[in-house]
């Protein structure tokens, strides 16, 4: 049976809703997958992931015989983008040549994306309600992956919302910092202000995953206990794996969590058909199958 999809509005935030119906038993508990789309994009622009995911975990639940849980895949528009586009330049990089050129680029990216994330915790408090107003069904688990500025999204998620306890970037980084004065380098930008306004550092240290306690055997680590697939291209050069390596490599989830890290060779920066894979078979072993 095909994916079906429903649009929900809530709060002012358009969101999409996607399932394959008939999967379980109708009142059985269901985990919620936040899947978010790139720089420049639309939510649209996964359905194609929502459909993939939620086909291929299906297949897995019918080779392993075992019922599971049911998935929801939920996309929605990140800020200032598609349907809630404001300011089209606001979404542009140090690439372009003047007058188009977002010199606020770091900033602005930084905001949108951070932004979504709050977005994504809003609707896990509403959501519920919307989707079950008489309490037809348990959600039992929240997870988030996404694409490029999806993916800085879905590391700012696991950092920030303990709700949410699993997570799946693809192509995206984890520390903002190393990420952009890379950039910056390759776009002849000096890594001050007004590019990099001294305020503007002293919120990405409070906030990034990077300045979290990521190495640390116990709660002081927001990471801990999660369960994260890394997929990344080995031939990025947008988001260059290097950039995220350091913090991958020490990332502790300890014994109750899980850490898989997927760099393909010969990929740049794209979410492949392959990834989609990787990532339906990882939530069907560690969120539906269990």
């Amino acid at each position: 049976m095909a994916p079906s999809k429903e649009t929900i509005v809530i709060g002012g935030i358009t969101v999409n809703v996607y399932s394959l119906p008939g999967a379980t038993e109708p009142s059985a508990p269901v985990a919620v997958l936040f899947f978010l789309h790139g720089r420049t994009g639309k939510a649209g622009d996964c359905e194609w992931v929502a459909h993939s995911t939620l086909e291929w975990t299906d297949e897995l639940r019918m080779s392993a015989g075992v019922q599971g849980q049911d998935l929801l895949v939920v996309t929605l528009d990140q800020r200032n983008h598609g349907d809630r586009t404001v300011d089209q330049r606001s979404n542009g990089g140090w690439r372009e040549n003047p007058p188009a050129r977002n010199d606020r680029h770091a900033v602005d990216m930084y905001a949108i994306f951070t932004g979504t994330s709050r977005d994504v915790s809003f609707l896990i408090d509403f959501l519920p309600s919307y989707l079950y107003p008489s309490g037809e069904r348990t959600i039992s688990q929240w997870l988030v992956g996404g694409i490029s500025l999806g993916g800085h999204a879905a590391w700012y998620t696991l950092r920030h919302e303990p709700r949410v306890k699993l997570g799946i970037p693809v192509i995206g980084c984890p520390d903002y910092l190393g990420l952009m004065s890379d950039r910056a380098a390759l776009n002849g930008i000096p890594f001050e202000s007004p590019y990099i306004p001294q305020s503007f550092l002293t919120v990405v240290a409070q906030q990034d995953p990077a300045t979290a306690s990521y190495k640390a055997a116990d709660s002081s680590n927001p990471f801990y206990g999660k369960k994260i697939l890394v997929l990344s291209g080995a031939d990025d050069k947008l988001v260059p794996w290097t950039a995220s390596k350091e913090f991958v490599d020490n990332l502790n989830v300890g014994p109750e969590g899980a850490k898989e890290v997927i760099v393909a060779p010969g990929v740049g920066h794209k979410c492949t058909e392959d990834m989609v894979r990787a990532m339906s078979k990882f939530l069907w072993e560690q969120a539906l199958g269990v």
